[in-house]
């Protein structure tokens, strides 16, 4: 079975989320021979996953086709930071507000990250996404975007890790980078 790091988060606690786009879309095809049910027995047997939940696609611009470490993350076994995109004229806002109906269905408690603005390159949408955050023993690091949502996402994520400093970092030259090295 192929994955990569983003395309699933998991609880410790036998919860996996992911997204349709990443694992059964046919496009950027990661297993194309399994179906949802043999994707979902495989993580469980490899990863002791009782259950995953399926979101529908992930942020527009995300060229890894819908991972989850954009779009929705656990914070702890029983919650989850979902982003959402409160412009309606954002290419965002319908398939944001889908997957947070999605989300409300299932056995967690869910908690609502801003978008920051759009990064554009040549044209391009980016994959700008407070999501994308790094925990680490002490510490919860958080890509911020000069945005004034930037203080928002971090006020969320520091209510959601009480017991870690959360840090923005800077990113984005590295999303712009990224850009520049796919283009």
């Amino acid at each position: 079975m192929v994955l990569e790091g983003g395309s699933i988060d998991v609880n410790g606690a036998g919860l996996l989320l992911t997204t349709e786009e990443c694992l059964l879309s046919p496009i950027q095809a990661r297993n194309p021979e399994l179906s949802r049910e043999e994707i979902e027995a495989t993580l469980g047997e490899y990863l002791g996953i009782e259950r995953v939940l399926w979101l529908h696609s992930g942020i527009v611009g995300d060229d890894t086709h819908g991972h989850i470490d954009d779009l929705a993350r656990f914070t702890d076994a029983e919650t989850v930071v979902i982003v959402s995109e409160e412009d309606k004229s954002d290419a965002n806002y319908a398939l944001l507000r889908e997957n947070w109906r999605i989300l409300s269905h299932f056995p967690v408690r869910s908690r609502k990250l801003p978008m920051p603005a759009p990064l554009w390159f040549d044209g391009q949408r980016l994959p700008a996404s407070y999501a994308n955050f790094y925990v680490a023993n002490q510490i919860v690091l958080v890509p911020t975007f000069n945005d004034p949502n930037d203080r928002v996402a971090l006020n969320v994520l520091a209510e959601c890790f009480p017991d870690r400093r959360v840090v923005g970092i800077n990113c984005v030259e590295l999303v712009w980078g990224w850009a520049r090295c796919t283009a």
